[in-house]
Formats: structure tokens, sequence, C-alpha cells
């Protein structure tokens, strides 16, 4: 059983959430994922710098980010994998969105996946990690047709 919340924690409707969930739903798949339980939280460029300060030290909004619970010391596994929360800024994604030229719902959609990656263990710190974590972040998106 995989379970995941989409929680709109704006007061915008956001039509390209149906697209986060269609993504989901392959993802979750393709990756042959397992009792999993995540959430994706979207919220406002103040909320996101907030949690960017608190939990990151940095004092500037972002774009996305993950609180993965399996990198805790203290979890404590158990028959359901409760993966964490991806926490992504609306306001970041539509300012990203127009400077990278393609459409919210391309953006909103990269954010989301890059978040669950880095749930899953996936970063980007180093050139090896990067390469395959970008390389499976496009293919995902490609698979399920969300291109540029």
């Amino acid at each position: 059983m995989n379970s995941y919340e989409i929680i709109n924690n704006t007061e915008e409707n956001i039509a390209e959430l149906v697209d986060v969930r269609n993504l989901l739903e392959f993802a979750v798949s393709y990756l042959k994922l397992e009792n999993v339980l995540f959430n994706v939280i979207v919220v406002d460029n103040d909320t996101i710098h907030q949690l960017n300060k608190e939990y990151r030290g940095v004092d500037r909004p972002t774009d996305v980010i993950s609180f993965a619970l399996e990198d805790d010391d203290t979890f404590v596994p158990t028959s359901i994998r409760v993966l964490g929360d991806i926490y992504i800024s609306i306001d970041k994604a539509k300012e990203q969105a127009v400077s990278y030229g393609h459409s919210l719902k391309r953006e909103i959609c990269f954010l989301t996946i890059h978040g669950l990656l880095h749930l899953l263990g996936y970063d980007h710190m180093e050139p090896e990690e990067e390469k395959e974590m970008f390389a499976l972040q496009e293919l995902i998106l490609n698979e399920c047709g969300i291109t540029k």
C-alpha cells in the first residue's frame, strides 16, 4: 500500500497539482516503491524561507526542501516506509518556470520528483551523484510525458 498526500497550504487554486498526483502515481510504480508514505506540501515563499532558515541555516527562500525521515538516525523502520515531507514553494516554481522558459506544470513536477528522489536517498553533492540523480529525474519526467 502506497500513500501520499498533496497538500496545498497556499490560498491559490493550483490546477497543476492534478498533474503532480498523476506523476507521483507513475513515479511510485516506475521506481517499484512499495509500502511508502510521504507528503508533498505546497507553500509560499515566506513559509519555505522560514523552513530553510530554521533547518538549513540558509536565510532565503528556496524552491524545494525535503525532510527525509530515513536520514534520521533515531528513525525506527516499520513495515511501511515513512519517507518524509517535500515542501515546494509555489512562488519559486512560478519564477523558475518563467526563467527556464517552460510551464508551471513542468516546474512543479520537476521539483516534486527532485524532492522524492531526495527522500529516497539520492543526492547531488558530488558530480557522479548529480549525474545519476538528474538523469533519473529526466527519465521519469519524460516517461510520464512531462517535457519542457
